[in-house]
Parts: C-alpha cells; sequence; structure tokens
C-alpha cells in the first residue's frame, strides 16, 4: 500500500508552495509534521529531519533528504502551473534495505481553477508493514487539510482567492 492523500484548495499555486517550503512554520499550520528541520532555503541534496505527530499523539523523527524541489512552472501550451517537492527517507531500516519510502508532493493549477495538491509515499522492501501505510496515510490527510486551511487563509487575507490572475 503506497498512502495517499488529496485536496483541492482554492488558493493560487504560488500561495499554496510557499507554504510548503516555509518549513521553518510548519508548526503553525501541519497537525502531521509538526517541525522540519533543514537548512533555509531547503535545497535538492539537503537533509530534512520531520518531526511526525501521529494521530494518537505520539511522535517520532524521520530522517529525510530532499530529492526534487521544482517550483512553480506554467505550461506555455495549456496555461497549467505545477510544482512538485519530494524526499527519501534515510533512517536505519532505509539503510539495512528493509524500508524505503519516497513521498512526493505535487501541485497544479489549470488556469482559472483550484490549485490540486496530492501526496504519495512510494514505499518498498521486505518491512514495510512496520512502516504502518495505513497511520502515513492518516497523516497524509491531516497534513493535506492544514495546508488547504493555511493555504486559503492566506490568500484570502491577501485578495487572491482563485485565480491568481484575477
Amino acid at each position: 500500500m503506497n498512502p495517499a492523500a488529496e485536496i483541492e484548495i482554492d488558493a493560487p499555486l504560488e500561495v499554496v508552495w510557499g507554504v510548503m517550503t516555509d518549513t521553518a512554520r510548519y508548526g503553525e499550520w501541519n497537525p502531521f509534521v509538526e517541525r522540519a528541520e533543514t537548512a533555509a532555503p531547503a535545497q535538492v541534496g539537503n537533509p530534512i529531519v520531520l518531526h511526525v505527530v501521529w494521530s494518537n499523539g505520539k511522535k517520532t523523527r524521520s530522517p529525510e533528504r530532499i530529492t526534487a524541489l521544482d517550483g512553480p512552472t506554467t505550461d506555455p501550451a495549456s496555461g497549467t502551473t505545477t510544482a512538485l517537492m519530494s524526499y527519501v527517507y534515510e533512517g536505519l531500516p532505509s539503510k539495512l534495505g528493509l524500508v524505503r519510502g519516497v513521498r512526493h508532493q505535487r501541485l497544479t493549477q489549470r488556469p482559472g481553477g483550484p490549485t490540486s495538491y496530492t501526496t504519495v509515499e512510494e514505499f518498498s522492501g521486505p518491512l514495510v508493514k512496520l512502516a504502518g501505510p495505513g497511520r502515513v496515510a492518516d497523516g497524509f490527510r491531516r497534513h493535506a487539510e492544514g495546508l488547504k486551511k493555511r493555504a486559503e487563509s492566506l490568500a484570502s487575507s491577501a485578495g487572491q482567492a482563485g485565480n491568481p490572475a484575477e
């Protein structure tokens, strides 16, 4: 099972991307990753330690490495804007070849439409079940809902809800 979540956000993609990449402020809105330690600004190749809060209140640290940080780009033909953030799990189970995980967070916005946020963790290895794919999926859902609330709040306070061209 590859945990995933998806949500539509009524805010310009650039606003959502700004929230996603402002790791220093995760504790203000993110119920799943309360803190993300990485060099600022975040760059591909940087280590990032995620401080995860499970729905039962238990906490853990997840060492990762940023593998993609593709900021907003707009396709001139379709007008669709996309962005991608990815990182790979580097904890001991990964180093031992027992669990590998790569998380992708994608943003897509068609002209005049909301921003679509999707996230998926591609798990592999013999001990994937121990990684708790169900609880990760729950965390991703909570993360997506927090991202939506934060980005929509920022967009409405800046008068930017909906199409960024408005």
